[in-house]
């Protein structure tokens, strides 16, 4: 018993130690403060580094009191340096040099056996102060420069000479993280590392028995293994994968953690090693930590294996039968951004393959994919979309798609970046390709059995999606028209929206010509007589007067150019025999633009003789006119005076003025139901909506219709 009260006693004497050393430095921060009234701390600190620097410089001997002298001055600029706004100070105080001095121990005769006051805890101060030192970028180089590598190289190796104790463990873990801050994002470093021997023994150390030291190793070999493809090589040919992989296994989260950062490193945009890693047996670890209760590993696992899915299509395949996608999915919601976006990025490379599609989407990860859309982070939004795009390529999955509402989350969202906007137009004409057959006839099912929301859903879907050919099936004979008439008199006003937006692609879709078109063929052949008979005398045989003023006519022209003017000479009317006929209720201009149209069959209208001419035409039945009359107007119509429109429309049957009212509400319906005087117009409109859909979906072309 009596060796292990010793060992307690100089375990509480350490203690005692360390607590005596720190009341010292918090003593050292005070006085610093009190001695600057005036604020100038940084004067104070300066002072206080070099002190201590001076402290390291004159103390590089095994003396004891120097030992301790020096130990205690390690630990003073490293306590400074954990505050990273005094780091600055601390270079500038000549730390750098006399610290790298104390890196190594003093020199001693190989034959003194004698047991070293504070041996390993200079060097271990020594370096943990670099480190801190070295979180600044720009120390980095001048740390390096001063011949710090080599140094904490050879710390690395402290337990070669057999010696294993705490404090041996302490000054190897310290001088891996001293490297590690050191060649962080500093690619010359890196490679410095390497040809200073450092990567061997940080590939031995991953075999420590102390975990710590194992995970201070690894951290190292993480970072000298980003983007340094030399690294790479050195530290797969020092044989660092099978334990590595070990690693991934052990219980000790920090260690997994570290061990799947080294291999993701070391796969990234190699190949090569990709391969080594894969028939290491790496796979089914990485998937095991998807159910680590580390997110850090979890995060990690998921980037790696949407790394490995990226290699071939049989890899995406095993990495599914694995057991990979039910957890992959599960972490998609969770709260932790970072883990939502790996799994997408994980699932997004496994959908590219058409085995695994179908098996994505059936354990459930349309849904939460499909939420993710809606994320402000342009990242996760994108690996979202990507891996919806992939599931839109199987055929099993366009039902579940269009079911849960997915086409309308695609089209709704607000997507960030430009190449999310692409994936998710591609993703649609994906969809859109795949509406025919057996997933045309399973949706045309669902929209007749499906409750009211998924049936609503279908027909939005298929507004947008399905071919011309199929739009009679679709919304005639499965009336698909009146669940999208329905959502137009909703209460919802997103629900009207949808609708109106739907009809209106749909009825986009089933035109390839303007709903104002020209007039139909006149009964009887037409006869133009030509510009220059218009009110000419000349063989003229009927006068028309027209405010008082007299218009010279040709009846044969009139009676070829309307059923009116036959109905006039030709039947039992006063005007059949008469020379001079009167014509009430026209003004000169609009009677000569109306003739000038007879004689010659083309006039150009202006906005402000449209509506009168409008009425002649109409009176006159002058079909062609009228349609050129209706194409001026329409070009005037506006959010203000839509509802006057299509009264005109409906007060002198014009048919295609009439359509084209109804085209601009359904375009312009969120704008235009966000006023209340319009409401009564477009409950009004349901009907004529009803009838013109009717008439151009159930034409044999569709495509060919002409209103």
């Amino acid at each position: 018993m009596e060796p292990q009260r010793s060992q307690d006693q100089s375990l509480s004497e350490r203690k005692g130690q360390k607590r005596k050393l720190e009341e010292e430095i918090e003593e050292k921060q005070r006085e610093i403060s009190a001695a600057v009234p005036f604020g100038d701390a940084r004067e104070a600190l300066l002072y206080e580094v070099t002190a201590q620097v001076n402290i390291l410089n004159s103390t590089f001997s095994w003396n004891e009191a120097d030992r301790a002298a020096a130990k205690r001055a390690t630990h003073v600029l490293a306590e400074f340096a954990k505050n990273e706004e005094l780091v600055n100070v601390i270079v500038e105080g000549g730390a750098v040099p006399a610290l790298i001095k104390h890196l190594q121990a003093p020199y001693t005769n190989e034959a003194d056996r004698n047991p070293k006051p504070f041996e390993h805890e200079v060097e271990k101060g020594s370096a943990f102060a670099l480190g801190l030192l070295a979180v600044k970028p720009e120390h980095q180089q001048l740390i390096v420069d001063a011949g710090a590598l080599s140094l904490l190289v050879d710390l690395l190796k402290r337990h070669k000479d057999g010696s294993s104790s705490r404090a041996v463990n302490s000054v190897i873990r310290r001088a891996a993280d001293a490297i590690t801050n050191l060649a962080h994002e500093n690619s010359s470093i890196k490679t410095r590392v390497r040809v200073e021997g450092g990567i061997p023994p940080l590939v031995e150390l991953l075999e420590f028995t102390d975990t710590k030291v194992q995970r201070a190793a690894a951290g190292a070999l993480r970072t000298l293994a980003f983007k340094n493809d030399e690294n790479k090589k050195q530290i797969v040919e020092c044989n660092a994968l099978p334990t590595l992989i070990l690693m991934l296994r052990s219980e000790d989260a920090a260690i997994h953690y570290e061990a799947v950062g080294v291999i993701g490193n070391l796969v990234h945009s190699s190949p090569s090693i990709k391969k080594e890693v894969l028939a290491a047996g790496a796979l089914q670890p990485v998937i095991g930590l998807l159910s680590s209760c580390c997110s850090e590993s979890q995060r990690e696992a998921a980037l790696l294996l949407g790394q490995f899915a990226a290699t071939d299509s049989d890899c995406k395949v095993h990495i599914v039968q694995r057991g990979a996608v039910q957890p992959l999915i599960e972490m998609l919601q969770s709260p932790d951004v970072q883990l939502r976006e790996m799994s997408a990025f994980a699932l997004g490379r496994l959908a590219q393959d058409s085995h695994n599609q179908a098996g994505i989407a059936h354990n459930g990860g349309l849904v939460p994919l499909l939420k993710l859309l809606d994320s402000k982070n342009g990242s996760l939004q994108h690996n979202a979309a990507f891996a919806l795009y992939g599931l839109a390529d199987n055929e099993d999955n366009v039902s579940d798609f269009i079911r849960v509402g997915g086409v309308q989350k695609l089209q709704d969202g607000e997507f960030i970046v430009q190449a999310t906007k692409d994936c998710v137009s591609k993703t649609l004409k994906r969809l859109e390709e795949k509406i025919h057959g057996r997933v045309l006839n399973h949706l045309l099912y669902l929209m007749r059995v499906a409750e009211k929301a998924v049936q609503r859903r279908v027909a939005l879907a298929l507004a947008h999606l399905c071919s011309p050919d199929d739009q009679r099936t679709i919304f005639i004979d499965n009336n698909g028209l009146e669940l999208l008439l329905g959502l137009l008199g909703s209460t919802s006003p997103k629900q009207q929206i949808d609708g109106a937006v739907a009809l209106y692609r749909l009825a986009n879709k089933a035109m390839s010509l303007s709903p104002v078109d020209a007039a139909p063929p006149s009964p009887t052949p037409q006869v133009y007589l030509g510009e220059q008979y218009v009110n000419n005398s000349t063989l003229s045989d009927v006068t028309f007067l027209v405010e008082g003023r007299r218009f010279c006519a040709h009846r044969i022209c009139l009676l070829a150019s309307s059923d009116a003017f036959r109905a006039m000479f030709d039947g039992g009317y006063l005007e059949k025999d008469a020379r001079d006929i009167d014509i009430p209720n026209i003004r000169w201009e609009v009677f000569e633009l109306m003739m000038r149209f007879i004689y010659t069959g083309s006039i150009d209208i202006s906005l402000d003789i449209a509506q009168d001419l409008l009425r002649a035409a109409d009176q006159y039945l002058l079909e062609g006119l009228k349609r050129l009359c209706e194409y001026t107007i329409a070009q005037d119509i506006s959010l203000e005076n839509v509802a006057s429109m299509y009264e005109l429309s409906e007060a002198f049957h014009a048919i295609s003025l009439r359509h084209t009212c109804i085209l601009f509400i359904l375009e312009h319906f969120d704008k235009l139901n966000a006023k209340p005087r319009h409401s009564h117009l477009i409950q009004r409109i349901i009907p004529e909506i009803r009838n013109y859909f009717a008439k151009a979906l159930t034409k044999i072309n569709p495509r060919n219709l002409r209103l």
